[in-house]
């Protein structure tokens, strides 16, 4: 690729836990992004020579960076595209950044999905839509509680009776106290692209896709 991109790409990229796997996704395919990582104030580089620059977002911004045009690629997790439901296209599952969006509870109360049908039930997260659609499927009525961070505060303090967050290991909700009851969905990273620009750029990013489908294979 290294003389064929010939318009110009924004390539959006997540802060936080996803992304190491970008940086090694892109070292793959040619993009040495390190500086990302280790420079905090660095949001943004360019390759001049390959006609692409990268941004660094947080990834629940990421899709509306997409969306509206801003990047014409961008490396997200699968939970905050369904959470979010932008109009983005979603060519590639990247096969990294593995979690799982789980329903959790002090583990002192040990209630039962199926015990969920009293009223009143509180329950604290950072995706409100999938909250929402998880418990109305099993006919139970929640009062949702949106929180931007520390959402496993929630219960320890009264605030909620329940969360629904992401978990890789899961110690954190160990240490908190906190026990897995239900799993709504599992996450990995996508690459997703705007869809005008799959039109307008067409080469350049089907090379791109194509060479990290390449990487993906091997």
């Amino acid at each position: 690729m290294a003389g064929g991109v010939t318009k110009d790409l924004t390539i959006a990229l997540p802060k936080g836990r996803t992304l190491e796997g970008a940086l090694t996704l892109l070292h793959n395919i040619g993009f040495d992004c390190q500086a990302l990582a280790h420079e905090s104030r660095k949001l943004i580089m360019y390759f001049p020579e390959r006609h692409v620059r990268f941004l660094l977002l947080r990834g629940s911004d990421i899709p509306t960076y997409v969306e509206y045009g801003a990047a014409d690629i961008g490396i997200v997790g699968k939970d905050i595209l369904l959470e979010q439901q932008k109009d983005i296209y979603e060519p590639l599952d990247l096969k990294f950044g593995f979690c799982r969006l789980v329903v959790a509870q002090p583990a002192e109360r040990r209630r039962t999905m199926s015990t969920l049908n009293w009223s009143n039930i509180k329950v604290a997260t950072k995706f409100p839509r999938l909250t929402e659609a998880h418990f109305n499927r099993q006919g139970i009525q929640v009062e949702i509680i949106y929180l931007g961070g520390a959402v496993e505060l929630a219960p320890l303090v009264g605030l909620s009776d329940m969360v629904v967050d992401l978990v890789q290991t899961g110690r954190t909700l160990q240490e908190n106290g906190l026990v897995e009851i239900e799993e709504i969905v599992q996450s990995t990273a996508r690459l997703v692209v705007n869809r005008a620009s799959q039109k307008t750029k067409y080469e350049p990013i089907t090379q791109i896709i194509q060479q990290i489908r390449a990487t993906l294979a091997k």
